[in-house]
């Protein structure tokens, strides 16, 4: 056990004040209690020395399963920047070695932030706890005692999430809110979304993913071309949605770039229109005769835009299509691939296509670090040029808005449950 009371605080920063290590859950319990039983500290206000209580301020259970260890220390780290904003209760949980004999080592720490200088610290709790064999294989069991009861309990759980395993339903009984990340999924990601919507249907728990909330920038862009009372009409003239995204596989294979973020795009923009799924995501292959001309159109736009990005090379016919329903039209959905620099999946386009009495809207939306660039065209002729300043959003951005959010968000719920129509989605194997 090490105690430090002598650090000197900076506002704004987290400071450690305790570190200790237990082998069971009752001993997790006393190393917290001794936390809270450390005497007040010493700080310096106007050159006269005062007490300040070192306060615990829990709003919150956080609980994170992350399965490598080192995945554990990323999360602790984004979570400590947040103490003062958000202070919590925070539990990392790192199961190993499932056939192996039960243990447990956990490791207790309370980070304290100083608001100003003239203020008192508050404190906030991590529980790093690495279990194996059966222990390990029941992570509801640690975290269930540990949580502090009558607050709210956040489950983080990054990487590849079981959400259809009896592990997943036992640790989701007490909590209000999971939160994920799809674009990290292995492969195309897609065969994860039928158990995600299950859970936004069940309405147990607020579901937020990093990859939707990333596109929020996009969503305001693309709102925004239609604020123009001549082009509202278009709205409900949407024919085609295509979205052009980043790869590193040149043979464009299936299953190869997860492809949560382009769909994502499309399922908004289909579950807000309330539009229907007529044909579900399929993969395309080689370009063949029979192509529709939809299909080809969107290809010449792509390898087009793809030609203004040093390093971006279009896969002409690879990519995914559906058709959706929008009223009494059809709306052909393209997502294509191309060759680029940027991490595999990242949305680099968004082109909407409306006809309306015999005019053509076309919208072009693309982002880049700090911007977001919008561009229509009615008939030809261009209408709007804009240039939103609206930065990506880091992890401790996501995370912070994820526990600020409110209980349910129906925008986010109903893109989810459109991205499963989508793509049909089945469970992923080993899940059931």
């Amino acid at each position: 056990m090490a105690t430090d009371l002598t650090a000197e605080p900076r506002p704004g920063e987290p400071t450690m004040r305790w570190t200790s290590r237990a082998t069971t859950i009752d001993g997790i319990e006393r190393e917290l209690a001794k936390i809270w039983a450390v005497t007040d500290l010493t700080t310096e206000v106007d050159g006269v020395e005062e007490r300040h209580i070192a306060a615990r301020t829990s709003v919150m259970n956080l609980v994170v399963v992350a399965r490598q260890p080192e995945l554990g220390e990323h999360c602790a780290a984004i979570i400590s920047q947040l103490t003062g904003r958000h202070p919590s209760r925070t539990l990392i949980c790192s199961p190993t070695d499932p056939d192996g004999p039960s243990w447990l080592d956990a490791r207790i720490t309370a980070h304290c932030m100083l608001p100003r200088s003239d203020a008192a610290e508050t404190c906030a709790e991590t529980i790093y706890v690495i279990a194996g064999g059966d222990t390990g294989r029941h992570i509801a069991a640690i975290v269930e005692p540990l949580l502090v009861h009558d607050l709210p309990v956040t489950v983080w759980w990054p990487g590849e999430p079981p959400l259809g395993s009896v592990q997943a339903r036992d640790l989701f009984e007490n909590a209000d809110r999971l939160v994920i990340d799809g674009s990290s999924w292995t492969g195309d990601g897609l065969g994860r979304l039928a158990e995600l919507a299950r859970l936004v249907d069940t309405g147990q728990l607020a579901v937020f993913d990093f990859a939707l909330a990333r596109q929020s920038r996009w969503r305001e862009a693309i709102a925004s071309t239609f604020d123009m009372p001549d082009l509202l009409p278009y709205l409900r003239s949407i024919r085609r949605i295509a979205v052009t995204y980043g790869t590193h596989d040149e043979l464009g294979r299936p299953g190869t770039t997860n492809m949560i973020k382009p769909l994502y795009h499309v399922a908004w923009i289909a579950s807000r229109l309330g539009m229907t799924v007529l044909k579900p995501l399929s993969a395309l292959g080689a370009p063949a005769a029979a192509a529709s001309h939809l299909h080809a159109t969107h290809a010449a736009h792509a390898a087009h835009a793809a030609g203004k990005h040093a390093g971006v090379k279009p896969l002409a016919g690879r990519g995914y299509a559906a058709t959706m329903r929008l009223g009494q039209g059809e709306v052909g959905v393209v997502m294509r691939p191309v060759i680029t620099g940027m991490p595999a999946g990242t949305t680099l386009r968004v082109e909407l296509l409306a006809e309306r009495r015999g005019s053509e809207l076309r919208i072009d939306v693309t982002a880049e670090a700090e911007t977001v660039a919008v561009h229509a065209w009615q008939d030809g002729v261009e209408l709007l040029d804009r240039r939103f300043l609206a930065a990506r959003r880091t992890e401790i951005d996501l995370l912070a808005e994820a526990i600020e959010a409110p209980r349910r968000d129906i925008v986010s719920d109903g893109a989810i449950r459109m991205a499963a129509r989508i793509v049909a989605a089945r469970p992923t194997e080993g899940e059931a």
